[in-house]
């Protein structure tokens, strides 16, 4: 009965102490970088309307976003190490406001510019919630639990991600023809909701914890090892830099894919089948995997969604019609547990290393900056080929589920 998924057991320890509320509070994070996030996929191909953009110049949307977590995610962890996670928490929202309102401006420019820099300050602020987020939904419970907590959280992330290209597919798609505010109302809308999270997190008292091995110091012989001597966590951030790159991938060139496949599809229409059909899927197939997870080990699951997640990228690329389509559509299900169950299993026996561990697990968030470019570069003439990049990502998680995950 450890593993049953209710607030009895995933959010109380054995002592006795419910986490249940600072689980909410922090899974409505989940939710909101999930809608920044889908956001990218509509602006992805906006891009390349408006400002003329091929298809890896547009690229440079991801690489502007996903660039941050690399460049963020050390200082992230040294400021949740000294402060803790609540005003880790504050800052990050901070960011994110700060961001979003930066579209006004931007919109104002008539230029692609000033719109990554926007982007750049939303994902230096993300990179910092996520950061925050991940490893604490873990630690909000048992132990044996943390792999279903985080699966849980990043569930209502997958609600972010249909939320987003279906506002951002409605606000800017559906806009008149040259509109110039088309691009600032989701962000406007968003940043006033990222606000408002912000004002509750600040008067909320949220529980500061420590991990197991901070709080019970074990006597030893064996000198603390380097966190690099880790392997299996250093095999975890080279399998998270894999996962991002594939997502952002498949979710960047989704609308080029399907209405290349089917050029009766309009990108607005494409747009809401990424939300309806392909997000859809991706949330569905985290909550499957936070319940599948009481009868199975987590790295048995990942073996099994990574292996049937390589076979529909090599059916994408054979760019067989319709099958192909639904094989895209697939994928969306079964590579929905990989970032957080990636996550959980690097973070595995860390003890005194996990908010580091963390940074740099967040850190591989970067694959995400450098895919969409490369698989615009193959893919400039048929997007089907460029699908190759994600199918060599899925493999590598693979062998991780597989063997690399040992700690």
């Amino acid at each position: 009965m450890k593993n049953k998924i209710d607030n009895t057991t995933i959010f109380r320890t054995p002592d006795g102490r419910s986490y249940l509320v600072p689980f909410i509070l922090v899974t409505s994070l989940f939710l909101l970088w999930g809608f920044a996030h889908g956001l990218l996929d509509v602006l992805n191909k906006h891009f390349q309307l408006a400002f003329t953009m091929t298809k890896a110049e547009s690229g440079l949307v991801q690489f502007s976003t996903y660039i941050a977590y690399f460049l963020m995610a050390i200082p992230a962890g040294i400021f949740m190490k000294k402060y803790g996670y609540k005003k880790g928490i504050i800052l990050g929202l901070l960011l994110f406001a700060i961001g979003a309102f930066s579209f006004i401006p931007a919109a104002l420019m008539h230029s692609s510019t000033p719109f990554l820099i926007a982007l750049f300050i939303i994902a230096c602020g993300l990179c910092i919630l996520e950061t925050a987020a991940n490893p604490y939904s873990t630690v909000l419970g048992p132990k044996e639990s943390a792999a279903q907590r985080i699966n849980l959280s990043q569930s209502f992330n997958g609600l972010g991600w249909i939320l987003g290209p279906l506002v951002g597919g409605t606000l800017i798609f559906g806009a008149p023809e040259g509109d110039s505010t088309a691009l600032t109302k989701p962000y406007i809308l968003v940043g006033s909701i990222v606000l408002v999270i912000g004002i509750l997190f600040f008067f909320t008292k949220l529980p500061e914890i420590k991990e197991d091995d901070e709080k019970t110091p074990v006597m030893t012989n064996i000198p603390d090892k380097s966190i690099w001597k880790h392997r299996h966590f250093v095999l975890a951030v080279i399998a998270q830099f894999a996962y991002c790159a594939a997502q952002t991938g498949i979710f960047s060139f989704f609308i080029n894919y399907v209405t290349e496949q089917d050029p009766s599809i309009d990108p607005e229409k494409a747009s809401r089948i990424l939300a309806f059909g392909g997000m859809t899927l991706f949330m569905v197939g985290r909550l499957s995997g936070s319940i599948l997870m009481k009868w199975t080990t987590p790295n048995k699951l990942l073996v099994l969604f990574s292996l049937i997640s390589s076979v529909c990228m090599l059916l994408v690329i054979l760019a067989l019609g319709r099958i192909s389509l639904y094989a895209l559509y697939t994928t969306f299900f079964f590579m929905s547990i990989m970032f957080p169950t990636i996550f959980a299993l690097g973070l595995s026996n860390m003890g005194t290393l996990t908010k580091k561990a963390s940074s740099y697990i967040v850190m591989g968030v970067a694959g995400g900056a450098f895919s969409p470019m490369l698989m615009g570069l193959i893919g400039e003439n048929n997007m089907a080929v460029g699908f190759i990049v994600p199918f060599v990502a899925f493999i590598y998680i693979l062998f991780f589920a597989a063997k690399g995950y040992r700690s």
